[in-house]
């Protein structure tokens, strides 16, 4: 193998990508690294360093850089001379990942769903929902939550916390921190599935009947908030009694990440929709919805793209799938996720700046706070993000005010890999204190 192209190469390459890409990169200001090689949870930089990836391309990476399997999946495809590009058409490829993908589904929805192959990205599977939903009930409005993130193209925007829409109503997503009601816990959820009931049975709340509910199993980006398991059956009963179609978000939390293959499992919540990306596609770009037949009543053509058939993603996809669930790596992920949260809440008394450690299986967030005041404190988390990066160890931020250190590993993760992820934060966060 080649050596890598050494410190000054690598200067230079960060360099010309400040000087040409555009203002909106974000990675890659935080993340001052060239990478050249990788290998399950380690990536290896053009100056020689080594780092533990808990990024994982957003939780893209199922089973972590290059595993053999996605590798021997697409080198099959490439050897066969079957087609790259087939737009939307039939090919042994599509069927076996399709196969695959509904041997996972939750059977009640598996049992009579039907699939779109959106363009590549989850962004465009949400856009895809939001269409569908619309046409199935012949209304526009949507419910979405607090603190939502599902991508970056307009209607995505529109249902996503940060932004306004006349057609989007904003629900109260559960919390214990930073409960809206002020209680937390079950009593707290309870409170926001009461709040969203009136909601929709007041004739004067101003709320016509909307055409879906948009959810995610775990904020992953608002903060790393599971939906409690009652609650999300809650908004089951609530959307069902109301005919309203409900449409699950599991583009980070699906394929074992949550520690179920799908974060609904969690709960025994079936929705009508489920908007699917990032580790479907075994590191390569793909994005589908999977939706009861009921609603199929578009028309042909009412959501296209001409990268929909990408068939060494979708090679590359049945190999992820199969080896998840032929390994029980999302149980893996519930026992080794339930280990490292409670390592990591075990730094809450010897560090009050550590406000709060939550997730569920490997999908876990740090929350970090002024030790006085109890706010978001966003300067630590940058600062102890650069710590972790000083120390070999990749890390991401979310949640309110980007106060919440993210670690999202691959769920082929070791014991041994494990131990060391958290021996690394745990010493990022007193010298980031002391920074």
């Amino acid at each position: 193998m080649d050596a890598a192209p050494g410190p000054a190469a690598a200067e230079g390459i960060l360099r010309r990508q400040a000087q040409r890409e555009s203002a909106a990169r974000t990675y890659a200001r935080s993340l001052p690294i060239v990478p050249v090689r990788a290998r399950g949870l380690t990536i290896e930089g053009a100056d020689g360093r080594r780092y533990l990836d808990c990024l994982s391309g957003a939780g893209t990476l199922a089973l972590g850089h290059n595993h053999p399997v996605v590798l021997e999946a697409i080198r099959g495809v490439l050897d066969s001379g079957a087609p790259l590009h087939v737009l939307d058409l039939a090919t042994p490829v599509k069927d076996a990942f399709t196969t695959e993908l509904f041997a996972t589904l939750p059977a009640e929805l598996a049992a009579d769903a039907r699939i779109q192959f959106c363009g590549p990205a989850g962004t465009d599977a949400v856009e895809a929902a939001l269409t569908l939903v619309r046409t199935a009930t012949g209304r526009s409005g949507m419910l979405a939550f607090t603190g939502a993130y599902h991508g970056m193209t307009t209607g995505a925007l529109a249902v996503s916390g940060g932004a306004t829409d006349v057609r989007v109503t904003r629900l109260p997503y559960p919390q214990d921190r930073r409960c809206p009601f002020g209680v937390g816990g079950a009593e707290g959820a309870e409170l926001s599935a009461r709040w969203t009931r009136n909601l929709l049975d007041d004739p004067k709340s101003g709320v016509p009947a909307p055409a879906g509910m948009i959810v995610e199993p775990v904020q992953g980006e608002g903060g790393v908030h599971p939906a409690p398991d009652a609650w999300l059956r809650s908004m089951r009963e609530i959307t069902a009694e109301r005919g309203i179609p409900l449409i699950a978000d599991e583009v980070q939390t699906g394929v074992g990440r949550t520690g179920a293959f799908w974060g609904v499992d969690h709960a025994g919540v079936v929705p009508d929709v489920m908007v699917l990306s990032k580790a479907i596609g075994g590191s390569l770009p793909l994005a589908v919805i999977v939706y009861r037949a009921e609603l199929d009543q578009w028309a042909p053509g009412a959501h296209a793209g001409t990268f929909r058939g990408n068939q060494l993603a979708m090679a590359a996809g049945t190999a992820t799938l199969a080896y998840v669930r032929e390994n029980g790596l999302a149980e893996r992920a519930r026992i080794l996720g339930a280990r490292m949260l409670g390592a990591l809440r075990g730094l809450i008394p010897a560090h009050p700046c550590v406000a709060d450690v939550r997730g569920r299986g490997l999908m876990i967030g740090v929350e970090l706070a002024d030790p006085d005041t109890g706010e978001a404190s966003p300067d630590l988390a940058v600062a102890v993000r650069q710590a972790c990066l000083d120390r070999g160890l990749i890390v991401e931020l979310g949640g309110r005010h980007s106060s919440v250190v993210r670690l999202l590993p691959p769920l082929t993760l070791t014991d041994e890999q494990a131990a060391a992820v958290l021996d690394r934060l745990a010493d990022a966060i007193p010298a980031a204190t002391r920074r």
